[in-house]
């Protein structure tokens, strides 16, 4: 029997799982806490053409819009992790949102460059602390058999509002608001407040830890690097390639169709979500679905380079499925293998290597494809990447530790 400092009836009044009464409630928050771990990314890009005019910004800062708080996604996984250690994973999200809606918030009213990017910079930082505090937040909140629902119920917050972020921003949002690119990051930013509030509605987990834990990445921990990098393939494949599509496609006289692939390529991972809350409880925490779906996602990524027309556009959509399948197997492991206390290191740990894997991949496949003249390259280097760490699926050890 587990044992460890805190009393047995402190320790039981920690972890008694809420009543059913309060389970919508908490979905809702979770979801919406979700969203908002996207949204304030992806409005970047359909509002960037209007920023760039107006401060005159190079292509380089116009990527850099996007691309400066994915970077922030790995580099602000350890203060998240220091902050679940000290405050709790509830007051570190509900910190992370506030310091997210500040940044992002502030990007509507910078005057000129270098506040935008510092603006984002601070976006980056707080929706990277959000990430490992969700997963964190899970055992305090839901029954063990609830959290698998919990973490793909976030998780389809997450990549609903990827799709709602980019898809709604010029067509809905943007006319409301007098076509001001300004007022709509003001728009988009300000709600997040709201569910940072609610956050403190259900009534459990409110106090600080009782005790100091640890909160740096355990390295002699082999779920850390390994869980890291499987995530790293997801990641790596679905910005490499959503980043890299036009080029592809501009490469091959496809570009007309661009606008399709794109929509298509980032709805499949809504898909993905929305299957994952069906079938989450049976195949989260076990390693036969996470190696079929890392086998078919890398396969998909073969038939985009390698098929022309409409059979490379499905079988990215395809992988953009599967990736969203495979990110969700792996954000979801962490509750279920350690206890409520390590959750938030090991999940901060798997980000940090994830998404700097995420960034360092694709930007090594941009190099190389300059260097060669061919972005087929691009995609061969990230695609051989998933090759390399494939065997890490076959080993990966998914029983919870004692």
């Amino acid at each position: 029997m587990k044992t460890n400092s805190i009393p047995a009836a402190a320790e039981h009044s920690s972890t008694l799982p809420p009543p059913a009464v309060t389970l919508l409630p908490v979905a809702v928050l979770l979801w919406l806490a979700g969203a908002y771990l996207r949204i304030p990314i992806l409005v970047a890009p359909p509002l960037a053409p209007y920023i760039a005019d107006e401060l005159a910004l190079s292509q380089t800062l116009t990527g850099a819009l996007t691309t400066l708080p994915i970077l922030m996604l790995a580099i602000g996984a350890m203060p998240g992790s220091l902050a679940i250690s000290r405050i709790g994973p509830r007051n570190t999200l509900a910190l992370a949102i506030l310091i997210m809606t500040i940044g992002s918030a502030a990007r509507g009213i910078a005057p000129d460059t270098t506040l935008l990017m510092v603006a984002g910079v601070v976006m980056g930082l707080g929706i990277a602390m959000m990430q490992p505090a969700l997963p964190a937040l899970l055992p305090r909140w839901l029954a063990p058999h609830h959290m698998a629902m919990g973490a793909a119920i976030y998780m389809n917050g997450m990549l609903m509002g990827e799709f709602i972020g980019a898809g709604i921003t010029l067509p809905v949002v943007m006319p409301l608001l007098g076509e001001s690119w300004r007022a709509t990051l003001i728009a988009w930013s300000l709600p997040a407040l709201l569910v940072a509030a609610a956050l403190f509605l259900p009534k459990r987990d409110l106090a600080r830890p009782t005790r100091k834990v640890a909160w740096l990445p355990d390295w002699n921990n082999p779920l850390t690097l390994r869980i890291g990098l499987l995530l790293g393939v997801s990641s790596s494949l679905f910005f490499g390639f959503n980043a890299y599509m036009s080029n592809l496609l501009e490469q091959r006289g496809e570009l007309d169709q661009l606008t399709d692939a794109l929509f298509w390529f980032n709805f499949a991972q809504v898909v993905a979500s929305l299957l994952m809350l069906k079938m989450a409880r049976f195949w989260v925490g076990r390693k036969s679905p996470l190696i079929i779906v890392l086998i078919l996602c890398l396969l998909g990524a073969v038939g985009a380079v390698l098929m022309p027309g409409l059979f490379g556009i499905i079988s990215a959509t395809f992988m953009s499925f599967t990736a969203g399948l495979l990110l969700i197997l792996m954000v979801a492991v962490p509750p279920l293998l350690v206890s409520a206390a390590e959750t938030g290191r090991l999940s901060a740990g798997n980000f940090l290597v994830g998404y700097t894997i995420a960034f360092i991949v694709p930007m090594i496949g941009g190099l190389v494809s300059d260097a060669s003249g061919d972005i087929r390259h691009a995609f061969w280097v990230i695609i051989a990447y998933g090759v390399l760490v494939l065997p890490i699926a076959f080993s990966l050890k998914l029983e919870r530790s004692s």
